[in-house]
């Protein structure tokens, strides 16, 4: 309770001092108001608990600290939980109460500009580090319900995600400039790998990144970025992701990356890949690699375009399908795959598929999860003589020698 007072006896404090937000000076405050405190150490850590509760996560904040961290999710006041990137785990923290929830959702949402209330009892926004934030309250809940996707904070190289063979061959994909879509479920990894194959783009190209938040590590001298903007309290100033891939076209780009397809921005990007812009990609959910044409019409019409309008432009704008896959705390590349006309359709055409049913993941993995075998030898998996044959040619017509996994 003392706890409770002293807080709020600081927090009336900064509304008055709003610029004193500092650890300093917030550790002065509480000196005033709780000259009792002889120990340093007490001292900083009620000072660094007060600055969490005031202006960072609260009870989450050390949670979002922890190494690894991708999601912190909070159920009610006394059940949160983590994902490190092994599967879910419950959290030791809790909160005092459910307005402490609500309160710290709140302000969160209005540090990013947006509101949440009971007129707008939800909401989806980007933190100032980029962090992903998500809540709804009551009455659309029982408890207010706080979601935060934590941006990845390193790049990898693809030697750390894959075995070199197939490595050899995700990194000829890029340097042909050939366009291709990573696609999977939820948490597979679609963006991790997105950002590790762009990170082997000619360091002199550009490359124009559009997100809705931004999520995207690429380890690239030349990232130009461009993150849609969602519309204020009034309902206007709302930027969207199809606004950003036309604007993209006038800014010289030698790549144009869509950090995931969710609409009508498909049917922009689809159109600058069929005029020109080579070497394009973004990532996809899909539960498979045969469900990609399917998903892409769908997205399509959202932009008034019809499947058959769709059809016609996919295969000739994409041409490499990676598809992840998670399974149970592991993540691996299921498969890859090149996109090809069939009359009036277009399919989807193995080249390297995983082996099926391995007890390890061998060769396939993305080697960014505890327990996920990592990269390394294995079994070499399934080729397709004509996928594989197919993409080398394209390969070889861009003037980039066919990997060794291709000449199986």
């Amino acid at each position: 309770m003392a706890e409770v007072e002293l807080l709020q006896r600081v927090r009336e404090r900064l509304a008055a001092e709003p610029d004193a937000t500092q650890g300093g000076e917030i550790a002065a405050f509480l000196l005033d108001d709780a000259s009792m405190i002889a120990d340093e150490r007490v001292l900083a850590d009620l000072s660094q608990s007060v600055a969490a509760e005031l202006a960072g996560a609260g009870p989450l904040e050390s949670l979002l600290a922890v190494a690894g961290t991708t999601d912190v999710l909070v159920n009610s006041p006394d059940e949160i939980w983590l994902d490190r990137g092994a599967g879910l785990e419950r959290a030791a923290a809790e909160f005092r109460s459910e307005s402490e929830v609500r309160r710290l959702a709140q302000r969160l949402a209005a540090g990013a500009g947006r509101r949440l209330d009971d007129a707008q009892p939800f909401v989806d926004a980007a933190l100032a580090d980029g962090t992903r934030l998500h809540a709804v309250i009551p009455p659309i809940s029982p408890h207010t319900i706080i979601s935060l996707r934590v941006l990845g904070r390193r790049s990898f190289g693809l030697h750390e995600l894959v075995d070199d063979a197939l490595g050899d061959l995700l990194r000829a994909v890029v340097t042909a400039r050939l366009a291709f879509v990573v696609a999977g479920g939820t948490g597979s990894g679609k963006t991790t790998l997105l950002g590790t194959m762009l990170a082997n783009s000619d360091p002199a190209h550009r490359l124009l990144v559009i997100e809705d938040a931004r999520e995207l590590v690429i380890d690239h001298p030349h990232v130009v970025r461009l993150l849609c903007r969602t519309a204020n309290v009034e309902g206007g100033g709302a930027v969207e992701l199809r606004d950003l891939v036309r604007q993209s076209l006038r800014m010289r780009p030698d790549r144009i990356v869509v950090g995931e397809f969710r609409g009508a921005e498909t049917a922009e990007l689809m159109l600058a890949l069929n005029t020109g812009h080579e070497g394009g990609a973004a990532t996809l959910h899909a539960n498979s690699a045969e469900d990609v044409p399917a998903r892409l019409i769908a997205l399509g019409s959202l932009a008034g375009l019809s499947a058959e309008a769709v059809t016609r432009q996919l295969a000739a704008a994409f041409s490499v399908v990676v598809q992840l896959q998670r399974v149970g705390r592991e993540r691996r590349v299921q498969s890859v795959s090149v996109l090809e006309r069939a009359g009036a359709e277009s399919v989807v055409t193995p080249v390297w598929s995983s082996p099926i049913g391995s007890a390890s993941i061998g060769s396939a993995s993305v080697g960014f999860g505890p327990g996920s075998g990592g990269p390394g030898s294995g079994d070499p998996g399934q080729i397709d003589p004509h996928g594989a044959d197919t993409l080398a040619r394209r390969l070889l017509a861009r003037g980039v020698a066919v990997p060794e996994l291709l000449r199986c």
